[in-house]
């Protein structure tokens, strides 16, 4: 299960919540839960919660799984996860 301690597999992870069969709309309202300030992209400290939005019993990713999704996400590399 991706919600033990370090076993964290962003792509199992995306493939579980289906956000590869995801319309462009619904990928933009995930992407706003997530941006919790609304600046218009996910930094590391809001990626740390990804689990949570999904389900309330998600625990917090540890700081190597944050990491790990950010760079996953982070195409430009500037250190956080914009809409497009």
């Amino acid at each position: 299960s991706f919600i033990a301690a370090e076993s964290f597999n962003y792509k199992k992870f995306f493939e579980m919540v289906g956000l590869k069969k995801k319309s462009p709309e619904d990928v933009k309202k995930v992407f706003h839960i997530l941006d919790k300030d609304q600046s218009g992209f996910i930094e590391e400290e809001e990626l740390k919660f990804v689990l949570k939005g999904f389900t309330p019993e998600g625990r917090d990713l540890s700081d190597k799984e944050t990491k790990a999704l950010l760079a996953a996400g982070d195409k430009d590399g500037d250190g956080k996860i914009g809409a497009d």
